[in-house]
């Protein structure tokens, strides 16, 4: 399967790719399929053989040379170049390049009283929406994306953006911040609220921790859509840049930072 951004090369520095102009006017269809991609651009089927085919995540800059020419070897590095220094912004205009920051790979923090307040601050958005963070963002993007399409595209194909933006950029920001952050958030967090309860409590927590943890993963990925929201996930997402994720297991909130995710602050809501 194609992933986003996908492009072509012929082996002699010209590339082809589908635009944002393109691809929010083509909804159903696959813009990061190379094949696609190339018929598009009328290349006859017994052309395409000669394009080197070519994925590129622009958030974790991990680039694939998915089916090589061995004639254009010369040329992968140059293709690699080329997308290191493309402007996303003519792919998906929404989309925040920026490095992503694994707050367990920051040094432990001091707790300061603006942090407790941030704390404070997320715990009191209203708790189902907190709990669903990811329905709240994804919502948000589909409307900011949609609102960008032409009047003139039809109601039920706007929104069919929704679908769009999930296979070609959504699961591409997902992916990224899995391989740096996603999984050892929640284990690291996971193992250190494990250690400060009783085993015997734990089985009856876990699923709360779990998703107050994914709700932060989830609030942090906002941050990379230039999009009004309708929540405020500023609070969580100070605390994560500054290496802080909060956990709750429905009576205590716990803020951890450092390597192994230690405990650096506990506030029991029910004291």
């Amino acid at each position: 399967m194609c992933n986003f951004f996908s492009f072509c090369g012929d082996g002699f520095g010209n590339y082809k790719y589908l635009d944002w102009d393109f691809r929010k006017d083509n909804l159903d269809e696959n813009c990061d399929s190379h094949t696609f991609i190339l018929t598009h651009f009328k290349i006859p089927p017994k052309m395409q053989d000669k394009y080197s085919k070519y994925e590129y995540n622009p958030l974790t800059k991990k680039f694939i040379v998915d089916e090589p020419i061995e004639e254009h070897n010369h040329n992968h590095e140059s293709a690699e170049v080329w997308a290191n220094n493309f402007n996303f912004k003519n792919i998906v205009p929404q989309l925040i390049i920026k490095p992503i920051v694994n707050p367990f790979s920051l040094n432990i923090v001091d707790i300061t009283e603006n942090d407790i307040l941030l704390l404070k601050k997320w715990d009191s958005v209203k708790e189902s929406v907190r709990d669903s963070v990811w329905d709240s963002v994804w919502d948000s993007v589909k409307d900011s994306v949609r609102d960008s399409v032409k009047d003139s595209v039809r109601d039920s194909v706007k929104e069919s953006v929704r679908d769009s933006v999930r296979d070609s950029v959504w699961d591409s920001v997902w992916d990224s911040v899995k391989e740096s952050v996603r999984d050892s958030v929640w284990e690291s967090v996971r193992d250190s609220v494990k250690d400060s309860v009783r085993d015997s409590v734990w089985d009856s927590v876990r699923a709360s921790v779990r998703d107050s943890v994914r709700a932060s993963v989830w609030a942090y990925i906002s941050t990379f859509f230039n999009i009004n929201y309708r929540y405020d996930f500023f609070s969580v997402n100070e605390l994560w840049n500054r290496g802080i994720v909060p956990s709750f297991d429905g009576k205590v909130w716990r803020l951890h930072s450092g390597k192994d995710a230690s405990i650096i602050y506990e506030w029991n809501k029910e004291e």
